[in-house]
């Protein structure tokens, strides 16, 4: 073979397989962006779903804990009326008001006898508190994940052929998820 071949096999082969390489580094670099860009994206997601449910937890129990506050406070009330019923028995002056006075008293002693209502806002603010858990480590979740994808993405970048290769505006060095200032005190809920 004549040495001209050769080395137009050579450089042929060459430019084959810088062409390959770039391809491969590129296609790899756009699939790592993808995945960062898709990571963060369900972040907002788990922010949203933040958003979106824990205003409505939040309503929930404190309808329930109002509501079962107003039913035990009739409930303590109409028990409490028990010792009024006594003072008109002994100041009836006629059968009718002794009679009156004898319904009302067979009336509380079958509301001293029923059951105490169960006080079901203690489940409310359980279940409220297992949500905001449950939230609060699905987006931690995302979070970790994101800044995997980060990682990969960044070290990709930085490695020697795509370093070489990858245009930095297209493909430019992203930072992963950082807590905001003061982010390491816990927030407040407000009942």
């Amino acid at each position: 073979m004549k040495p001209i071949y050769i080395v137009l096999i050579a450089i042929g082969s060459i430019i084959l397989i810088s062409f390959m390489g770039y391809y491969s580094v590129y296609s790899n670099a756009v699939s790592l962006q993808g995945n960062v860009d898709e990571k963060w994206g369900n972040v907002q997601s788990a922010y949203q779903r933040r958003a979106d449910l824990i205003p409505g937890l939040i309503n929930t129990v404190k309808g329930a804990a109002a509501s079962e506050k107003e039913i035990l406070t009739k409930v303590t009330n109409a028990r409490a009326g028990i010792a009024g019923i006594s003072d008109e028995i002994q100041n009836a002056k006629n059968p009718e008001q002794m009679e009156i006075a004898g319904k009302k008293i067979n009336t509380a002693i079958n509301l001293a006898f029923e059951a105490y209502p169960q006080i079901q806002s203690t489940k409310n603010f359980q279940v409220f508190q297992a949500q905001l858990e449950g939230t609060e480590n699905r987006i931690n979740r995302k979070r970790d994940l994101f800044n995997e994808a980060i990682k990969s993405y960044n070290t990709h970048i930085r490695g020697l052929f795509a370093g070489i290769f990858l245009n930095k505006e297209v493909f430019p060095r992203k930072k992963g998820f950082s807590a905001k200032a003061g982010a390491e005190n816990a927030p407040e809920v407000k009942f």
